[in-house]
């Protein structure tokens, strides 16, 4: 069924009921389709583009630093400014735009709220457009939640300040199209959040702030810079009003971080270092790099050199231009076993402590379970000043690309690779059922943690590397622990959960992208085929 909004330039796939009535409304629809026709055939070239870069990578090339933009890198400027609301944002949580989460991560001892529509978000339509509705409740401080018990959630004085993370720059929105074709997932998410929410954010002294995921070069920031002014203009707004934090989360981004905070100037107040992310970007950037390959998931912590490395050239880079450096995810879930939680907390203490020590301004947790013990480590490094943007960290040597390529040392074992084949199949499984943020093994996984998990595996199939002990990592190796670790599935979750979900679908699409002979790009892309 396909419907058109009256005087709309859009196909929607799905009816419009009492939910889509809420959010679109013909003039934020309108907004939409400015957007949309404006912004999409460069959205287009900006995507191809990365496919003519990355072909690069494959034939024998390393990512490095642009000499074409040396005037940036070496001229004194910063960015427009921070609003007092974002001053502080020593610990900010993340999750999916689900009623309930909402609630609870803005009642959190936390400083932020990153509302996400990406990562943590399967994308389905009655998600999309209920997260959507559960934002605007949340702006205008009426939303609600009871739950089967009875229990009434509502927020408490102060929450958290909200930011909303939106799709990446790959990801469609299959059920609107335009000229038919999908529209991009993140003009949908960005128009509808934005144009709903920016009267009542500014008339209590905030505003419409944003995250932007998969970045991968400054072109791309400046696109979005586009979107911000065309948009703050429609609107009749000051330019700046609308302001976004970018995740450093690509391997080609970090060579790029002084271009894209200089091309989003107006509207940037900070980088992340989105780890995860990250990692699963060195992976699939350097795919064909037989001398790069890493080793288990585990041992990929951010004190590795290449790691390392990159946080600080983040820190360093931002604080010359008055913008957040903020911190990784720390993905623990507490644990109710006292000894368990204990171990938990060490290496979340540890990690927090290294970021804060850094210069860091702030960092991310998963689960409110964290906020008190993360806001402990952070006010201790803080004392009385809201941030870190006084560590210039300009007594360091310049980082090399080298330093930030440099392969990372450690073991490739057989526990490693099933694991990896069950934290992936279990993620995917959830995905495609319609849940995007999902504890596994006491961590809450997102998107990212799964895409490290199967390009690992496709990686060393590619180059036929062993494990240590001695097997050859191979198609048939892997087919082999799929089936295995499938039972194993099965027997920790139930035969009852098992045999009600969507595994067998899961294990078709793991076998399917880590086994063919080109990698792709994300996972999701083939996932959201599956979903409704």
């Amino acid at each position: 069924m396909t419907q058109q909004i009256i005087g709309s330039e859009l196909t929607f796939t799905q009816p419009i009921g009492a939910a889509e009535k809420h959010i679109l409304t013909a003039e934020a629809v309108e907004f939409l389709v400015a957007l949309v026709t404006r912004f999409s055939a460069k959205r287009q070239a900006l995507l191809a583009e990365r496919t003519v870069w990355q072909q690069k990578i494959d034939d024998g090339a390393l990512p490095g630093f642009l000499m074409e933009t040396t005037s940036i890198h070496d001229e004194e400027w910063k960015i427009r400014g921070i609003p007092a609301d974002l001053l502080d944002r020593r610990v900010e949580i993340t999750g999916p735009v689900e009623r309930k989460m909402v609630i609870n991560a803005l009642n959190a001892n936390v400083k932020v709220f990153m509302a996400d529509f990406e990562d943590s978000l399967a994308p389905g339509w009655a998600q999309v457009i209920d997260g959507q509705i559960n934002l605007r409740d949340a702006v205008n401080g009426t939303i609600t939640y009871t739950n089967d018990a009875g229990k009434i959630y509502q927020l408490k004085p102060d929450p958290a300040v909200l930011v909303c993370r939106v799709r990446g720059l790959h990801l469609p929105e299959k059920h609107v199209l335009w000229q038919g074709e999908a529209i991009p997932g993140g003009l949908f998410d960005f128009a509808l959040y934005f144009f709903h929410n920016y009267r009542p954010l500014l008339a209590k002294g905030s505003g419409p702030y944003f995250y932007l995921p998969k970045t991968q070069s400054w072109q791309e920031a400046a696109w979005w810079s586009d979107v911000f002014s065309f948009s703050e203009d429609y609107c009749q707004l000051p330019r700046g009003t609308i302001k976004a934090t970018v995740l450093i989360e690509t391997l080609p981004a970090v060579f790029q971080m002084d271009e894209i905070l200089y091309h989003l100037r107006d509207h940037i107040v900070g980088l992340n270092c989105g780890r995860w992310d990250y990692i699963f970007s060195y992976i699939k950037t350097l795919k064909n790099h037989g001398d790069r390959v890493l080793p288990d998931r585990q041992s990929v912590t951010m004190d590795q050199p290449f790691l390392s490395a990159y946080s600080r050239l983040l820190i360093k880079t931002c604080h010359r231009r008055g913008a957040f450096a903020m911190g990784g995810m720390a993905a623990f879930i507490p644990s109710k076993d006292q000894e368990q939680n204990r171990r938990v907390l060490e290496k979340v203490r540890a990690d927090k402590e290294l970021e804060a020590g850094n210069g860091h301004d702030g960092t991310w947790i998963a689960h409110p379970g964290l906020a008190d013990s993360v806001m402990d480590i952070f006010n201790r490094v803080l004392g009385p000043r809201q941030n870190q943007l006084d560590v210039s960290r300009q007594q360091d040597a310049p980082i090399s690309a080298e330093e930030l390529l440099a392969p990372c040392p450690g073991e490739r074992t057989d526990a490693g690779m099933r694991a990896n084949i069950r934290v992936a199949v279990q993620y995917i499984e959830s995905w495609i059922s319609g849940n995007g943020c999902v504890p596994i093994y006491g961590l809450m996984e997102d998107a990212a943690t799964a895409e490290i998990s199967r390009t690992s595996i496709w990686q060393w199939i590619f180059h036929e590397k062993p494990l240590s002990n001695g097997c050859t990592v191979t198609r048939t190796l892997f087919r082999s622990m799929l089936d295995e670790e499938m039972q194993v599935i099965r027997r920790e979750l139930g035969a009852e959960r098992f045999d009600s979900g969507r595994f067998n679908d899961a294990a078709q699409l793991m076998e399917r992208i880590t086994t063919q002979e080109e990698l792709i790009d994300f996972l999701t892309l083939p996932g959201y085929a599956l979903l409704p």
